[in-house]
C-alpha cells in the first residue's frame, strides 16, 4: 500500500503572493528533485488561489523552494503519473485546477490571458495551452513539438486524469477552449537528464503496451530508428530547429527502438 504522509510544514520566509480577480484556481504539481527548474515554474503561479505540491521524497532542495513560495507540500511514494496527479487533484479546495509539470513554465502573456477568464463567462470544461518544447535551452518554434496543445486547466467537476502510469491525460465532459499564448516545456536541460528520464519513460510505455497485449515484430524493431528519424527530422521539420532539432530527432527515434525491445523482452519473460 502506498503511504500518504500529511502535509509538510516548516517555518520559512515565504515569497509574497499576489491575489488577482478571475477564476479561483488551485495549481497542482508533482515533483521529484526539481530544484533546477521549480523556482522558475512557481514564479509564474503568483495569481493562483493555492499551490499543492505532491513530492516523491526529493533529496535536493525542491521541498524547501516550494515552501518558500507558500505551497502546501505533501509527500507520497510515486506509483505512476496518472495516480500521482489524481491524488494531487483530490487535495485541492477549488473546482478549477491548473495541473502542470514541474518543468512547464507559463509565459507572462498566458498568465494574463488566464487571469482574464471569469466564472460568469466560462462555459468551458477546460482550457488547452499551446506548448513549445525547450530542449537543451533551445526553444523549438518548428515541428510537432511547437505549439502543440495540451489540456492543463480544467473544472474537476467535469473530468480528471486517466489512470495511465505514463502519458496520462486529462479527460473532461464538455467543450475545451484553445488559448492563444504559450507555455514553455523545459523538458531536458542536459543530455544526462534526458538519459535518466529515457530509461524510465520507455519502461513505463513498454509495460503499458504489454498489459494491452501489444507486441512488436522483428521488422518493426529493425526499421524503428530509420523510420522514426525520418518522421521526426524531415516530416515533422525538426531540421528547422537547428542542431538541437537533430539531437531531438535522433533521441526520439532511439526511444521507439528501446521501447519495442522492452515490449518483446516482457513477452519473452511471460513465456518462460
Amino acid at each position: 500500500m502506498i503511504a500518504e504522509a500529511p502535509a509538510i510544514h516548516r517555518t520559512l520566509l515565504p515569497v509574497p503572493k499576489m491575489r488577482v480577480t478571475g477564476l479561483k484556481v488551485s495549481a497542482v504539481i508533482i515533483t521529484y528533485n526539481e530544484e533546477h527548474i521549480i523556482r522558475k515554474t512557481l514564479s509564474k503561479l503568483y495569481w493562483c488561489d493555492e499551490i499543492i505540491i505532491v513530492d516523491s521524497h526529493s533529496t535536493d532542495n525542491t521541498v524547501a523552494i516550494c515552501e518558500q513560495f507558500g505551497c502546501t507540500v505533501y509527500s507520497r511514494q510515486f506509483d505512476g503519473y496518472g495516480s500521482q496527479k489524481r491524488f494531487a487533484v483530490s487535495l485541492v479546495k477549488n473546482d478549477w485546477v491548473l495541473c502542470i509539470d514541474a518543468d512547464e513554465v507559463l509565459t507572462d502573456a498566458l498568465v494574463q490571458e488566464i487571469i482574464s477568464i471569469t466564472e460568469s463567462d466560462s462555459p468551458y470544461a477546460g482550457y488547452a495551452f499551446p506548448m513549445n518544447l525547450v530542449f537543451l535551452n533551445k526553444e523549438f518554434t518548428h515541428g510537432k513539438e511547437s505549439r502543440r496543445y495540451f489540456l492543463r486547466l480544467f473544472n474537476r467537476q467535469k473530468g480528471g486524469f486517466t489512470h495511465d502510469k505514463v502519458h496520462e491525460s486529462i479527460q473532461v465532459s464538455g467543450p475545451v477552449k484553445k488559448m492563444r499564448h504559450i507555455i514553455q516545456h523545459y523538458s531536458y536541460s542536459s543530455i544526462n537528464q534526458y538519459l535518466e528520464k529515457f530509461n524510465k519513460y520507455t519502461s513505463y510505455s513498454a509495460e503499458m503496451a504489454f498489459q494491452k497485449g501489444k507486441n512488436k515484430s522483428l521488422a518493426a524493431v529493425v526499421i524503428a530508428i530509420p523510420f522514426n528519424f525520418f518522421k521526426y527530422y524531415l516530416l515533422e521539420r525538426n531540421f528547422l530547429n537547428g542542431a538541437k532539432g537533430l539531437y531531438w530527432s535522433t533521441f526520439s527515434a532511439y526511444s521507439h527502438f528501446a521501447k519495442y525491445l522492452k515490449i518483446k523482452e516482457l513477452h519473452d519473460r511471460a513465456q518462460q
